[in-house]
């Protein structure tokens, strides 16, 4: 008779440790955020994580939310139905160069409080060793005019916006972060 396989068991947030390898990234299936049949204009978001050293993070969570095309989160699939082909959301690990990449559509611009609207962007969540709480921020499209009005972005330093600003990459289709925990450049987190 042979013993059942003992269960996987999550860490506590507060626990610090290289884990993410181990459980929740094992697979790229969620950097995969919206099928061929998604409107919108397909892209990918190449995001690098560099600590203070300027040395590459190996083993980074990056999780990402996004709206639509129209500027619209999506709603979740009740249980029973099949996920939609876009989530909305992604989770990879880095890689031993400190990226990671989503396979995605565009955001557009979501309505914000009082009607204002907020430049199209991701929001970003980070898991890394040696943190004992996640670091958010923001992506932005670098060259978007509505960054002149959106309101979260107004109240960043203006010398430090340019953190939180994402640039084409040379194919056209791809665009490129980089998240510098540290240093000359530190991207600006938001604390909430």
């Amino acid at each position: 008779m042979s013993n059942p396989a003992p269960a996987i068991v999550a860490s506590a947030s507060q626990t610090v440790g290289p884990f993410f390898h181990v459980g929740p990234a094992r697979s790229d299936h969620l950097g995969r955020m919206a099928g061929a049949d998604t409107p919108g204009e397909a892209m990918r978001l190449r995001v690098r994580v560099l600590d203070g050293d300027g040395v590459p993070v190996n083993d980074a969570l990056v999780e990402v939310w996004q709206a639509d095309a129209a500027g619209a989160c999506p709603p979740q699939p009740a249980a029973g139905q099949s996920p939609p082909s876009f989530s909305g959301f992604g989770r990879l690990a880095t890689n031993d160069d400190g990226w990671c990449t989503f396979e995605t559509i565009r955001p557009g611009a979501e309505s914000g409080a009082g009607g204002v609207d907020q430049a199209a962007h991701f929001t970003v969540c980070l898991f890394m060793r040696g943190l004992l709480r996640h670091l958010y921020t923001r992506i932005y499209f670098a060259g978007d005019p509505a960054l002149e009005t959106d309101p979260l972005l107004g109240i960043v330093p203006e010398a430090r916006r340019r953190t939180l600003l994402a640039h084409p990459g040379a194919d056209g289709a791809t665009w490129e972060f980089t998240v510098r925990l540290q240093g000359d450049g530190e991207t600006a987190f938001f604390d909430l």
